[in-house]
């Protein structure tokens, strides 16, 4: 499988000459879901979920299909009757030939004043890649690539470390990182690395590895 990062939190999956897009929002290109066989959304915020994106995808690729949580199927099924499935905890599917395990129920606090919004993350292929988006959700099995949201305003470098620690991947690339400044990149890259227990890694969006 090859794992292509791109802008922020979209990851796209390569299998088969299939392909498997997560979380194409607002801060991700332009064209980062276009040629998606299937598109998996962890929740409703616009940097994880952004409308003219999907239905670019699902436009241009009648075959295309889209999982994920009620709050954001609500807002373009009526537009794509039959191809927006909604998901939840414990379920899984298979989704362009990969196989997704659907994990966690809530968005990380941003603050307790702030309402929490329904969020799941996606295990592909029994580990291979888990997607957590906006929540430190750890699966009830061994993960061997952790997408690690590195810097959000629900998080800090402490929890995120104690996250990697406690999934115990076999390596960590960086997701969630378009607000992780240039000059603080360094700083994390040596503190998970040392202070997390996996292989960590960071990828330039465009940048592709097999995992």
């Amino acid at each position: 499988m090859k794992l292509i990062k791109m802008s922020h939190a979209c990851v796209r999956l390569e299998k088969d000459g299939r392909t498997l897009v997560l979380d194409p929002g607002m801060f991700t290109e332009q064209d980062a879901a276009t040629g998606a066989d299937a598109v998996l959304v962890t929740h409703e915020h616009p940097d994880h979920f952004d409308e003219s994106r999907l239905r670019a995808a699902l436009e241009a690729n009648p075959a295309a299909e889209i999982w994920t949580l009620k709050s954001v199927a609500e807002q373009i099924s009526a537009a794509f009757p039959g191809r927006v499935h909604t998901v939840g905890h414990g379920d899984t599917f298979t989704a362009a030939g990969f196989e997704v395990q659907v994990h966690g129920e809530l968005h990380a606090v941003i603050h307790p004043d702030i309402p929490r919004v329904t969020n799941v993350g996606y295990l592909v292929d029994g580990g291979k890649v888990f997607h957590p988006g906006d929540a430190l959700t750890v699966p009830d099995q061994p993960v061997e690539t952790l997408m690690l949201p590195v810097m959000a305003p629900w998080n800090k470098i402490s929890e995120v470390i104690d996250y990697v620690r406690e999934v115990k991947p076999r390596r960590a690339y960086d997701i969630h990182d378009a607000l992780l400044t240039d000059l603080a990149r360094p700083v994390y890259d040596r503190q998970i690395g040392a202070l997390g227990g996996a292989d960590h890694r960071r990828l330039a969006p465009g940048d592709s590895t097999d995992v």
